[in-house]
C-alpha cells in the first residue's frame, strides 16, 4: 500500500513542488534538533560553556542549524558557481585555475551545491579544514588521501608534491578523478578499493599497500565512520619513527576525537584538534552534539 501511495505521489505531483514539501519536512525536522541542542546546553553549569561552545550556541539561537554553525558558510552561493563540460563529456569547476571533474550522473545545479559546499568546508574558519600555515604539505611529500572522492584536497598543490595515492571506491568518482588528474597522471596513483584492517579482494590495509612502496609523508582520512578500522590497520605506519603528518577526520562519531586522540598520543604524534565545531546531524546524532571536525597529528 505504501510503495502504492509513493507511486502515485511521484507521478502527480511537480518535481519542483515535491522538493518543496520534502525541503519542508527536512525544515521541521531540523528546527526540533536545534531546539534539543540549545535545551541540552541550556541546563549545563555556565563554567561548562567554553567560549567555543557560546559562539555556536549564539549562531543558533539566531539561524537554522547547519553542519557549520558559523556566519562563514553564508558566504557561499551555489548559484554563483560556473560549471563546464569537458571533451570527455564529464562536467567540471575551475579551482584554482584547475578542471576539477564530478560525477557522470550529476546535472549542474547537484555540482554547483557540491562544489559550493566543498568550499564552505576549507574555509579558513571551518572546523572541516585541512590544512593551515602551521599545518601543511611539505615539497616533494609522498601524500595518500584515504576517501579522495572529488579528490580537491591535494588539486591545490598537485604540482608540490612528489607522489599522490588516492583511495576511491565510487566508480563515478574514480572517472573523475582519472579526468581531473590527466595532467599530472604519472605521479598519482588511483586505487579502487576500501581501506580497512584487513586484505582482500575489497579491502586492503594501509601498512599492506605500502609495505614495498615510498615513505608516506601525508595522510588525509575521511572516510564515513570507517576511520578506526584504518588505524587498526595502519599500525606500523603510526607506530614508526619516521616524519609523518595526519589530518584525520573526526565529526562521524561522538567519540572519535578523545579515542583517536589518546590512540596517537600513545604512537607519540602531537594532536591538535581544528578549531570550533561541526553538527553532524544525520546519524547518531546525540548529546553533547558538538564535535570536532578533525585532528592534525604529526610527529
Amino acid at each position: 500500500m505504501l510503495n502504492l501511495v509513493a507511486k502515485i505521489y511521484r507521478t502527480l505531483l511537480p518535481e519542483s513542488l515535491r522538493y518543496k514539501i520534502l525541503e519542508a519536512r527536512k525544515a521541521g525536522k531540523l528546527e526540533k534538533q536545534k531546539q534539543e541542542i540549545l535545551r541540552y546546553y541550556d541546563t549545563l553549569p555556565k563554567n561548562q560553556l567554553t567560549p567555543e561552545i557560546e559562539e555556536v550556541l549564539s549562531y543558533l539561537r539566531k539561524n537554522p542549524l547547519h553542519v557549520f554553525p558559523y556566519d562563514f558558510q553564508k558566504k557561499y552561493n551555489p548559484r554563483s558557481v560556473d560549471v563546464g563540460t569537458g571533451e570527455s563529456g564529464l562536467k567540471y569547476v575551475l579551482h584554482e585555475g584547475k578542471k576539477i571533474y564530478f560525477k557522470r550522473s550529476w546535472p549542474a545545479n547537484r555540482i554547483q551545491d557540491s562544489y559550493s559546499f566543498l568550499m564552505c568546508e576549507q574555509h579558513m574558519d571551518s572546523p572541516h579544514r585541512y590544512l593551515t600555515s602551521d599545518f601543511n604539505i611539505e615539497d616533494n611529500s609522498v601524500v595518500v588521501d584515504v576517501g579522495a572522492a572529488e579528490g580537491i584536497f591535494a588539486l591545490s598543490l598537485i604540482e608540490k608534491i612528489k607522489h599522490l595515492y588516492l583511495f576511491e571506491t565510487d566508480e563515478e568518482w574514480i572517472e573523475a578523478l582519472q579526468e581531473t588528474y590527466k595532467p599530472w597522471a604519472g605521479k598519482v596513483t588511483i586505487i579502487n578499493k576500501f581501506v580497512s584492517n584487513k586484505n582482500d579482494q575489497q579491502h586492503v590495509s594501509i601498512d599492506a599497500y605500502f609495505k614495498d612502496k615510498k615513505k608516506v609523508d601525508f595522510l588525509k582520512v575521511d572516510v564515513d565512520g570507517a576511520e578506526s578500522d584504518l588505524l587498526e590497520g595502519a599500525q606500523q605506519l603510526l607506530s614508526g619513527k619516521d616524519h609523518l603528518q595526519l589530518a584525520l577526520c573526526t565529526y562521524h562519531r561522538q567519540q572519535d576525537e578523545q579515542v583517536f586522540g589518546k590512540l596517537l598520543r600513545s604512537c607519540n604524534f602531537t594532536v591538535s584538534p581544528s578549531k570550533g565545531y561541526m553538527l553532524f546531524f544525520y546519524e547518531d546524532f546525540v548529546a553533547p552534539y558538538l564535535r570536532r571536525g578533525l585532528l592534525r597529528t604529526s610527529k
